[in-house]
């Protein structure tokens, strides 16, 4: 496992306040391309969160990125999310 993945769910975690959380690093799959050779990583994160409850799509990704903050500039060159409201 990658040294990043319990920063990445401390970041989340400290934020909002998750019901579930799953992260998996996708970095080997994108050997060769240009984002790779910077040494930052491309990961998936699914998220459940009651914090996302009647929010739209994008206010939750803005959500996930604000938690993250410096790392998606020290750490994170990709980011796929998928954020649920509780009830999903």
């Amino acid at each position: 496992m990658s040294d990043r993945i319990p920063r990445i769910r401390a970041a989340i975690r400290q934020h909002l306040e998750t019901e579930d959380i799953a992260i998996r690093d996708d970095s080997h799959l994108h050997a060769g391309h240009a984002g790779a050779k910077t040494g930052l990583g491309h990961y998936h994160v699914t998220v459940r969160s009651a914090h996302f409850d009647g929010t739209s799509l994008i206010a939750r990704h803005r959500m996930i990125y604000s938690a993250l903050g410096d790392l998606m500039q020290t750490d994170i060159h990709a980011l796929s999310i998928r954020a649920l409201s509780s009830d999903e």
